[in-house]
């Protein structure tokens, strides 16, 4: 028996046979075509079906992990077609006098080599989505097929996974994945927790474990290989109960959000887009703490129209049949970028032109949301909360032209919710310090504790070598939180909390005990979180 220590970045307990996932698809040989522009063809060709792989994938996702996880695949999509992917593919066929095979798989290391270079870590991450793009149109060129899935249930190792990777596989046949490389905030590791199954990261893999016995402790962990009998009678009995706690946590659904002493909690969820409703009302959430409408902007080629974005806050909130939804203006900037709103390169990406600072500089950009989100709320029972606050200014200015909007609508006869509620995002240390004045100016707040957590610390959520020390336990982000309860509550206000947080049930207890009035978590985790809500007292 061996016990391996890696990251946990999904909880819980698997047993199985070990799985390793290989990506060996053949090497690569440079060689001299016959025929450049036949070559050029049998590329395009290619690259067409890589395309068309990538839009099935899109689809099996959106149904699997929800619209916001799904969308990774649709910028795989962009980067294939983009100029700068094609015309070095061809450059290097023309003037090298090479294959197709050779000039793509050059095409990929340069410019994953360019990426990975790059000081801004959402440019840093996109070096492994053109290796994976690289690597499928390579799989066409080549002949290959996804023949490695594994056919039973596993315990899948790796050394690392794409996206696509994880998508394609079938969900029935994943016990758990292990890999070597990656970060907790990659995308294969919000997919594994979407999937809801244990997942470690930072795991010194070997093949030679293929075909063993393996156990993933996803709570402490550890990966087991080769559990002598003891140590699998002891995880039986654990897999056994998590089971049970599984059917156990089914049967909180319909049940009050409630503490031990008769506090009512809020219990949202958190959501990308329509596909995620789905997830919504599955898992018994009251309600929507936070629509991260920034979506909609991501997967457009250029600025959402007033009607598309009217269009899909309507559909949430009659699919949500009064329950409430909170939507949340564009969060655009730092690890979101949209090349179509020209943002330019930035030394501090985090800390600069981003949220409420584009939507106040590009008024015509806040109002078409503006008038979408209020004509929605017509609707069913929307909220709008407002990212990246600071200031007291910025929130006059925000309310100023929110009353402009609403004008405008009056004189236009288009109905609303003129009773609507507005609040802001306390994610800034700037804007949990002045809390107190803050509270006096909005209807609600609603705590990021991820950028919360990252600006209290001076620690970029983004850089996995700053894994050790940020700690999202730190005194200083929960006294942060505590004040911004005890600031709304002195003036009438609820306060929430959206970000990761919500769903620790390590803090769950004290979050009551601080006088959190809502929790915003992922829909899988919403039923866990109740459990605790109701064994949990403010006292």
């Amino acid at each position: 028996m061996a016990k391996f220590k890696g990251k946990a970045i999904v909880k819980g307990v698997a047993i199985g046979k070990i799985f390793f996932y290989s990506k060996d698809k053949g090497q690569v040989r440079r060689e001299k075509p016959a025929d450049l522009e036949a070559e050029k063809a049998r590329y395009e060709a290619a690259k067409e079906t890589a395309l068309e792989q990538l839009g099935e994938i899109y689809e099996k996702a959106l149904k699997e992990v929800g619209e916001e996880n799904a969308a990774i695949f649709e910028v795989h999509q962009m980067l294939l077609a983009d100029d700068d992917f094609n015309d070095s593919v061809i450059n290097i066929i023309e003037t090298e006098n090479v294959n197709a095979e050779y000039a793509v798989a050059r095409t990929g290391d340069n410019l994953s080599d360019m990426f990975a270079a790059m000081e801004d870590e959402y440019f840093k991450a996109r070096a492994a989505d053109m290796k994976d793009i690289s690597e499928r149109v390579l799989n066409v060129l080549m002949g290959g097929g996804n023949d490695n899935a594994p056919k039973e249930p596993v315990i899948l190792i790796a050394e690392d996974l794409a996206p696509s990777e994880t998508v394609q596989m079938d969900k029935a046949n994943l016990l758990s994945f292990v890999t070597r490389l990656g970060s907790s905030n990659s995308h294969t590791a919000i997919l594994a927790r979407n999937m809801d199954i244990p997942a470690l990261i930072g795991v010194d893999i070997e093949k030679e474990w293929a075909g063993k016995q393996g156990i993933v402790d996803g709570n402490k962990g550890i990966l087991i290989i080769d559990p002598d009998e003891a140590t699998l009678a002891e995880y039986e009995e654990k897999l056994e109960k998590q089971k049970e706690e599984k059917a156990l946590l089914a049967a909180l659904k319909g049940q009050e959000d409630v503490t031990l002493d008769g506090k009512h909690i809020k219990l949202y969820a958190n959501i990308g887009g329509v596909g995620d409703v789905a997830d919504v009302l599955k898992n018994d959430a009251k309600g929507i703490g936070l629509f991260r409408s920034e979506f909609l902007y991501l997967e457009s080629d250029d600025f959402p129209t007033e009607e598309q974005q009217f269009e899909a806050y309507r559909k949430v909130a009659q699919m949500m049949a009064g329950k409430k939804v909170i939507i949340r203006t564009l969060d655009i900037g730092a690890d979101k970028q949209v090349e179509y709103f020209n943002l330019g390169k930035e030394d501090n990406p985090a800390l600069g032109y981003r949220a409420i600072r584009i939507c106040l500089q590009q008024p015509d950009i806040f109002k078409t949301q503006l008038r979408a989100l209020l004509r929605a709320s017509a609707y069913g029972n929307i909220a709008i909360m407002y990212p990246m606050i600071i200031s007291e200014n910025e929130v006059m200015q925000i309310k100023e032209i929110s009353r402009a909007v609403k004008a405008e609508l009056k004189s236009e006869g288009i109905p609303f919710d003129e009773n609507i509620e507005e609040g802001i995002m306390i994610e800034t240390p700037a804007a949990a310090i002045i809390s107190d004045k803050l509270a006096k100016l909005v209807d609600f707040f609603s705590i990021g504790t991820n950028d919360l957590t990252q600006y209290t610390l001076a620690v970029d959520r983004q850089n996995a070598k700053l894994e050790s020390i940020a700690d999202t336990h730190h005194e200083a982000v929960l006294r942060l939180i505590e004040l911004v309860c005890k600031n709304a509550h002195a003036a009438g206000i609820w306060a929430g909390i959206c970000g990761e947080l919500g769903s620790d049930l390590e803090l769950t207890e004290r979050f009551m005990k601080m006088g959190v009035d809502e929790l915003s978590v992922s829909s899988s985790r919403v039923l866990p979180v109740r459990k605790k809500i109701r064994e949990s007292s403010t006292k």
